[in-house]
């Protein structure tokens, strides 16, 4: 997150018994000194690895997620939850890119999503590294992988609503399933 780029941009652990840690970091993070934290402003503190800006849909994303008094931005204490979502995150997304090179291609994808739970096939792994490969390079960058990793398990949400018996397969008809889709919240 916020701080000099190490890696993937997090900033080194804070020492333990610091408790102002966070509390510095948010400061310097809401830059209009509001309170709370903006989309912009998150987005411009946040760091994925490639010295690109966080992407836009994944920050909307994670403020959607943790911004639970529907403020359209985030507070304190919804940063702390913030910040620890990002930190998880970051170390799945070390322990999956095998070679290092600060993306995961197609085989740690595989194998991460693959640990998760998830058995899809190599044709649906190729349209993921493609969906979520924004700079045509084959890999999915950290905080795209994050976006992949939250928009299959919202999906595996909502087909798991319909799937009651866990067979893996439902029917629906096309008005539910566009209000399905229409209606996730990612």
């Amino acid at each position: 997150m916020y701080g000099q780029q190490q890696g993937y941009g997090q900033p080194a652990p804070p020492p333990q018994g610091d408790p102002n840690y966070l509390w510095g970091v948010f400061q310097r993070v809401d830059t209009n000194r509001s309170g709370d934290i903006t989309a912009f402003e998150l987005q411009a503190a946040l760091k994925n690895g490639t010295w690109q800006p966080f992407n836009p849909e994944t920050v909307r994303l994670m403020i959607g997620m943790f911004d639970k008094d529907n403020s359209g931005t985030i507070n304190f204490q919804e940063f702390q939850s913030l910040w620890k979502y990002v930190t998880d995150w970051q170390n799945t997304f070390r322990g999956y890119d095998r070679d290092g090179s600060g993306s995961i291609d197609k085989n740690e994808l595989k194998n991460a999503l693959t640990s998760f739970g998830y058995r899809l096939s190599d044709r649906f792994y190729d349209i993921l590294v493609k969906k979520f490969d924004r700079h045509g390079r084959g890999s999915v960058a950290f905080d795209d992988f994050i976006q992949c990793c939250v928009v299959i398990q919202t999906l595996t949400n909502s087909f798991q609503a319909y799937d009651t018996n866990r067979s893996g397969w439902i029917q629906i008809g096309y008005e539910q399933f566009l209000t399905l889709v229409f209606s996730l919240k990612s």
